[in-house]
């Protein structure tokens, strides 16, 4: 086995060792005493209000796979940021900068191309009321 990964093996036996050593000696100090009050649900504070299967507005749902959509949408500017300044050279970067006269727009006009189209989803969609609570 390679020497690299002895560390991160031991580290990982840490890891697992005082997960359970934690849930053990929980299980073995604890003393367990039951009351109507502990056995209610939690919410927040709140007493429990109706029923657990209450049916939502399709808006709730809209907004919400709207938002993942947008959320995810938008972690493709972090690897784009970080590169960024490799996509705007048109040679390979030396030391870390790129060479006089060989700077290109690629890497924004990428991004450009991506925030155009993502800004004319969003404009379809705050259009057609998807964003409307009424």
């Amino acid at each position: 086995m390679d020497r690299n990964y002895i560390p991160v093996l031991f580290l990982l036996g840490i890891a697992i060792l005082t997960a359970v050593a934690i849930i053990g000696l929980s299980q073995l100090v604890m003393r367990t005493r039951p009351t109507p009050v502990k056995q209610q649900p939690y919410e927040s504070g709140m007493p429990p209000l109706g029923d657990a299967r209450e049916r939502f507005s399709i808006k709730f749902y809209m907004v919400a796979m709207l938002f993942i959509v947008f959320d995810i949408e938008t972690v493709f500017m972090i690897p784009w940021a970080a590169y960024y300044r490799q996509l705007s050279c048109a040679v390979p970067l030396v030391g870390g900068a790129c060479p006089a006269g060989q700077i290109s727009f690629f890497g924004l006009g990428e991004m450009l191309v991506f925030m155009a189209i993502l800004f004319a989803g969003f404009a379809y969609v705050w259009k057609k009321g998807a964003l409307q609570w009424d």
